[in-house]
């Protein structure tokens, strides 16, 4: 069971009620064009609206630095609400002082308020206590809803909790569970499958699930590391040189630990990290000097999908290639489209773990497809080491809520 309470749990019906969301979302001329962490809090706000709350809500969007910075205003994201809530989501330049209380006073019960971004005050970051007071002084109960931000010790994550009543939001909980079960209590079997860049950004997820697994595939940028470990040369790849004696102790972990190990067969290679590049499928054994891995081959994907389909939960962390070009977008769309098929065809739970994961498969289309996909790249990372989440730890239990304190 849970320490924390639930917005459920909290007296929210016609109060003042601040949200940290994690509306940290890419904006091209003014407009956001991704929305998926919008639509992941439409649940929250849309209970708090049947409870007649006047809701607050607060995030960071780039790291301004502790400044100002014009194309780091929120005015695009709370228009961008707007259309998707179906009526105006209200706008403050300031998310303290006299123009935040300004709006917040003028605020009905069932609307909205987005508040400029939080880092334009350096206090954010430094999770200074006059700033995470000043916060707190707009509302009356605090949720946090911002699973992408909670791996952050900074002021409106852990900072408003020591002044209000706390609760976690509906995506805060849905990401807690759904990760937390592939943590403790999976249907298995269980595979791990593992890209990505760099085996360094990866090394304790590694750690923590490997005893945890039952397959584990390694593609990605890192597999030229785990290849090499094999002594397999590996070309101009990126290869971390310090890493392959823990590659080697993976690769030992999981022949004693009798999990399915598969690395790359086949590779697509190319001559330079960019669009139009001269690229081929090699056998990794036939790598050439000039070459550097930018994707999984085909027989590696059937392999790849061949393990998969023995799974019946699948944690998927990194792309198979370098994803945003096209050509070498190949591994990673299949691996999304076979997971989203078992998922409908054979119950496969299947969770992303956010991150450039996650921004694959929205790409492609497929995030409804499967059963979860985490939008927290570093708090789902951190959540996976085994960490204990800044942002969840500070959130008030049941037993502090029904004092009406913390201690």
């Amino acid at each position: 069971m849970p320490r924390w309470v639930s917005v459920q749990d909290l007296p929210v019906a016609g109060r003042r009620v601040l949200v940290r969301v994690d509306f940290n979302v890419p904006l091209q001329d003014s407009r956001v064009t991704d929305d998926t962490r919008l639509r992941a809090v439409l649940p929250t706000i849309r209970y708090l609206q049947e409870q007649r709350a006047r809701i607050i809500l607060c995030s960071h969007l780039g790291r301004p630095g502790g400044k100002v910075v014009e194309r780091e205003r929120l005015r695009p994201v709370a228009q961008h609400l707007s259309h998707l809530l179906g009526q105006t989501v209200h706008y403050a330049e300031d998310c303290i002082g006299p123009k935040a209380h300004e709006a917040v006073s003028a605020l009905a019960p069932g609307e909205v308020l987005l508040l400029e971004n939080l880092r334009f005050h350096p206090g954010e970051e430094k999770n200074d206590p006059a700033f995470a007071q000043a916060l707190a002084s707009l509302a009356e109960v605090f949720v946090n809803d911002a699973f992408g931000a909670s791996h952050r010790a900074h002021a409106s994550i852990v900072g408003v909790p020591r002044y209000l009543p706390s609760g976690a939001g509906f995506l805060l909980q849905k990401e807690l569970r759904a990760l937390g079960m592939v943590l403790t209590a999976p249907q298995r079997p269980l595979g791990l499958l593992m890209g990505g860049a760099k085996v360094g950004d990866k090394i304790q997820v590694l750690m923590n699930l490997l005893p945890k697994v039952d397959v584990l595939l390694i593609g990605g940028g890192m597999a030229a590391t785990f290849l090499k470990a094999q002594g397999i040369e590996v070309g101009k790849s990126l290869l971390e040189q310090d890493l392959i004696p823990f590659a080697r102790q993976v690769l030992q972990q999981t022949s004693q630990r009798g999990v399915s190990l598969s690395l790359p067969v086949d590779v697509v290679v190319a001559t330079a990290l960019e669009p139009g590049a001269p690229h081929w499928v090699v056998p990794v054994s036939a790598i050439p000097s000039e070459g550097r891995i930018v994707d999984i081959g085909r027989e590696t994907i059937q392999a790849f999908v061949s393990h998969l389909t023995r799974c019946k939960t699948v944690l998927w962390n990194g792309p198979m290639g370098v994803f945003e070009i096209p050509a070498f977008a190949q591994g990673t769309r299949a691996m999304a489209e076979a997971l989203a098929h078992l998922t409908a065809t054979q119950g496969l739970v299947s969770v992303v773990g956010g991150g450039s994961t996650a921004e694959a498969v929205v790409q492609l289309g497929l995030a409804d497809k499967l059963s979860h996909v985490s939008t927290g790249g570093g708090a789902s990372l951190e959540f996976l080491e085994g960490k204990d989440l800044p942002g969840v730890s500070a959130l008030w239990s049941k037993e502090e809520l029904a004092r009406g304190r913390r201690d």
